[in-house]
């Protein structure tokens, strides 16, 4: 089946790839996307199942989202890029490095994760939450969702913010069903120590959305991987401290 992903470039330079992850359109790189396309080609995309992409009958698997961003490569005409991944996003960029390593120059994965059995498990915070959310009135659960992906007592307007994206790029629950199940079947484990680009790792300290020891699980299986670590900072770091991530991007991609 053929599906359409929606894209768009930014900028001009070398060519950079950002994946967002469950739930979040291309707007979810709002902080940084201009910051980062005034020194490199940006290239974001709507996955599979949300935003002006299409969304075929699921589950997907994480495979199947790595392929639909280097179609968007193809499409683009573009042989090499780096390519950023956040959280499900960053499963995504990990397969693509691993299946398409001629593709990747370098890779920067966001507050992501292995995956797998061996990996540090969902927190339980969220886990209670995913639990909790279909009793909520949706609006109310779509806030939760927002507060609980950003640090403790965030600002206001960051949440309001947030919120009226997702709103307006609202997913059906079977897209969101879909992308969840990729996310739930990934395990690169066993393959990252073939993993070639040169690897930047990217966690908040009290992410409760993916556990921060995943951080230091991957710097072990990729050859040569360093962290960065953001003090503080949730699973939308970028959106908390979007200077400090554009000018730590932006000297590992130099």
């Amino acid at each position: 089946m053929s599906v359409h992903i929606a894209w768009e470039r930014r900028g001009s330079g070398v060519p950079l790839v950002l994946v967002h992850g469950l739930g979040y359109a291309r707007w979810g790189w709002e902080p940084v996307a201009d910051r980062l396309a005034e020194r490199f080609a940006v290239v974001l995309l709507d996955n599979r199942g949300i935003g002006a992409s299409d969304a075929p009958p699921g589950p997907y698997t994480v495979s199947d989202m790595a392929g639909d961003v280097l179609a968007v490569l193809d499409d683009a005409g573009l042989e090499r890029a780096h390519v950023i991944g956040t959280s499900l996003g960053g499963m995504v960029a990990q397969e693509l490095a691993l299946s398409a390593a001629d593709r990747v120059e370098k890779l920067v994965l966001v507050c992501t994760t292995p995956g797998g059995a061996n990996a540090a498990p969902m927190p339980e915070q969220t886990v209670r939450l995913l639990a909790e959310a279909p009793s909520l009135e949706p609006l109310v659960a779509l806030r939760r969702f927002v507060v609980n992906a950003l640090a403790p007592d965030p600002p206001g307007e960051l949440v309001e913010r947030i919120l009226a994206h997702r709103l307006a790029t609202a997913q059906p629950l079977a897209a969101w069903s879909a992308q969840a199940a990729a996310g739930m079947s990934f395990d690169a484990w066993d393959r990252l120590g073939g993993l070639q680009a040169p690897t930047l790792i990217v966690h908040g300290t009290v992410d409760v959305v993916v556990d921060p020891g995943n951080a230091a699980l991957l710097a072990e299986r990729i050859p040569g991987a360093r962290v960065e670590r953001f003090e503080g900072c949730g699973h939308l770091l970028f959106w908390e401290q979007p200077a400090r991530f554009v000018k730590v991007v932006g000297e590992f991609l130099a």
